[in-house]
């Protein structure tokens, strides 16, 4: 896997700018944090976002593949003020997730998810060699 991240478009700050890589590609559904009950966990933002990304890496992990093989992520918010303020935090979750390395990313606002509760979710593309 190659992330791209030219120059001219100026250094990401928690993701790349473009990601190239062959393999099999897995699509992950958009996760919320839901747990194995289907009710949504976590009192804050930072919380949620901590579950959601685990259940994404949950199946992930079940298609064969590991967090670094993950190409392209979107983050749909609810309260993109709330999601910036927890910005830091939500990097250092990231990091204990997943590493040091990030995606291709969009971070999109949206007026609600499906579940009332969510205030984050997750949906990606991974590319597993393995």
């Amino acid at each position: 896997m190659e992330r791209i991240n030219p120059p001219e478009l100026g250094k990401p700050s928690g993701f790349s700018h473009a990601v190239a890589a062959q393999g099999r590609l897995v699509f992950l559904a958009g996760q919320t944090a839901l747990n194995a009950e289907n009710r949504i966990v976590g009192e804050g933002v930072v919380e949620q976002f901590e579950r959601a990304l685990g259940n994404l890496l949950t199946a992930l992990r079940a298609a064969g593949g590991e967090p670094a093989d993950l190409c392209s992520l979107t983050v749909y918010i609810v309260d993109m003020d709330d999601y910036k303020a927890n910005a830091r935090e939500i990097g250092r979750v990231w990091k204990r997730l997943v590493g040091a390395d990030y995606p291709a990313m969009a971070g999109i606002g949206v007026n609600r998810l499906w579940d009332v509760e969510a205030l984050v979710e997750v949906q990606g593309y991974a590319v597993v060699n393995r």
